[in-house]
Formats: C-alpha cells, structure tokens, sequence
C-alpha cells in the first residue's frame, strides 16, 4: 500500500465520479444510433462512439483498479463520502450501456456485459443501501441528485434484459428502481426546498432528475414490446417537464467553472433525447421528431464542450488533484 500524498497530482485522486464520463459518452452512441435509425444512415458514427466509450470506459477500469492496489485507504474514503459513494454504480452503468449500444453489433458480447453489468448493479445498489441505511455520519444536507445514480441503473436493465428474453429479471430491476425513485425524489426536494442551497460545483447533477423517468420511458416500452400506455406516457411528460424546469433555470448554469460534474449534463440529455426518438417511433408526429433531432444537436454539443474540458483538465493534471 502506497501512502497517500495529499498535495501531488497522483492516481490516487483519481474520481470515481469520472466513470460518468462513460455514461454521457455511450448514451450519445445509443442517441445517435436512433438517429441512423430515423434517417436510414450508416451506423459507423454511433460505432465509433461506442468505440469510444469502451475504450475509455476499459481505461478507466484499469486506473482505478491500480488504484485500489495502490491506494486503498483513498478507495475506502470514497465510499464513506456522501456523494462520492453514488457514483460507484457508474462502473456497472457503463456495462449495461455499452451492452445496449452492441446489441446489433456484438449480440453475444452485449449479452455477457448485460449479465456483468446487472450483477454489479445489484452489488452495488445492495452495499449503498447497506451505507445508507447504516450510516453514522450522513445528513440531509448531504443529499443531491447524485444518489439517483444507484436507482437509475436498476431501471436501465431492462432496455438490453427485455430484448435477451430475461423479462422476469428485467421487472425485477424495474420494480427496484422505481419503487425507489419516489422517495428518493420526495427526500431530494425536500433537501431542496428546505434546507441550505446545493454546492453550486454540484448544480450540475440537477440534471440527474431527468434521467429515473426518460429512462424509466424506455425501458417500460421495451417491457411492453413497444406498446405505449398511460403509464408510459406519465413517464415520458414528467421526463420532459423536469428538462424544461431546468432549462427556465439556466442562468445557474451558463456561468459555472468547469468541474467534473459537469459529465451530470451529459447522460440525462442523452436519455431524454433516446425517450424522444422511442416517443416518435410510436407516435410519429412531426414536432416529436423536431424535438428529438434538436435535442440531438444540443447533446452532441455539450459532450463535445464537456469532453473537450476534461482532457485540458487531464493534460493540466488538475483531475488528479485532491478537492
């Protein structure tokens, strides 16, 4: 074990949180995959995305694996943080996005990262709820949209479980995850209202609160075989609302300084504009379509921006740095 340097770029400060970057990456993959869809285009974008997103997701993994040799107090720290501890479940998130995105491409591949991934999700929705429960030191104050992020992965389970025919397993996630997410979102609004203003690094991670219903959209459809229903479409509009809520509330976020947290834009818009385009494919409306191609645009610029940052921040070595 390695002692800790608390002043040095060093892997050890390495962020969890940084897996996120794999979410907003494959998400953008999938949401362009729908776009070759709609349009009748060559798939070798979304490929290339998805290729991305491997690589950067297997890079990762390897990092943050020398980190838990090297540093395993600064692991241990971090799953005794507040909000450090949600993000965890990113690693297995990231499987069961790269599985979706591969499902046409690698079937067989995309089915062993579904297995993998949902596993993993499982482990760790299981030991975070041992945390929560258990805890000695978290209070409300700590609470942020970042502990969606846990709740958010069992709803993406079904989306690639229902189309390998694992429906019983798919519900299973499902019912977890949004039996979970209600109280989750009275608790976060309650912090919200009543308690003192989230960090303005973490205003970011509002746009979590999109993520449970356009998610949720997706996989209730694919449960369902593509068939729309009341619930489906209360998933869908309350998906919606929350994106126009914050976006009334964009002055809170046009002048943040750059942060890791800014990867919490990037996932949700790309869940939002997948719901849109899986929207359009049962109704298919003009102004649907308008609204999810212009999301479409809007994500590709924002991973492009957040992208772009977090490689400067890399080459600068600040990600390394302790906060």
């Amino acid at each position: 074990m390695t002692e800790l340097s608390e002043d040095k770029p060093s892997l050890q400060h390495l962020p969890v949180s940084l897996f996120a970057s794999v979410m907003g990456l494959s998400g953008l993959a999938i949401a362009t995959q729908k776009l070759e869809g709609v349009f009748s285009l060559d798939a070798w974008v979304s490929s290339a995305f998805l290729a991305i997103s491997a690589f950067v997701w297997l890079g990762l993994f390897l990092a943050y694996a020398v980190k838990i040799l090297r540093f395993p107090r600064a692991v241990f720290a971090e799953l005794n943080h507040p909000i450090r501890l949600s993000f965890f479940p990113t690693i297995s998130i990231g499987l069961l996005l790269l599985s979706i995105g591969s499902i046409q491409l690698f079937p067989m591949a995309a089915q062993l990262l579904w297995w993998i991934g949902a596993a993993a999700q499982l482990i760790f929705t299981l030991l975070i709820l041992d945390r929560w429960i258990h805890h000695e030191h978290f209070k409300t104050e700590h609470n942020s949209p970042a502990w969606f992020i846990p709740i958010v992965g069992n709803i993406l389970v079904p989306v690639a479980g229902a189309e390998f025919g694992y429906a019983e397993i798919s519900y299973f996630f499902y019912a977890l995850g949004i039996i979970f997410w209600l109280p989750l979102m009275a608790i976060s609004l309650n912090r919200a209202f009543f308690f003192s203003a989230i960090p303005k690094r973490l205003l970011p991670t509002l746009f979590i609160l999109i993520a449970p219903p356009a998610v949720g959209f997706i996989s209730w459809l694919k449960l369902h075989s593509g068939n729309l229903d009341d619930f489906g479409i209360i998933l869908f509009y309350v998906a919606v609302f929350l994106l126009l809520m914050l976006v009334v509330q964009a002055r809170h976020f046009i002048r943040l300084p750059f942060a890791l947290p800014w990867w919490a834009y990037t996932f949700p818009l790309a869940a939002m504009d997948i719901a849109a385009f899986a929207f359009y494919a049962v109704i298919p409306q003009p102004h649907y379509l308008y609204f999810a191609v212009s999301l479409y645009v809007i994500l590709l610029l924002v991973v492009a921006l957040v992208s772009y940052r977090t490689i400067r921040a890399g080459i600068k070595g600040s990600i390394f740095l302790p906060e």
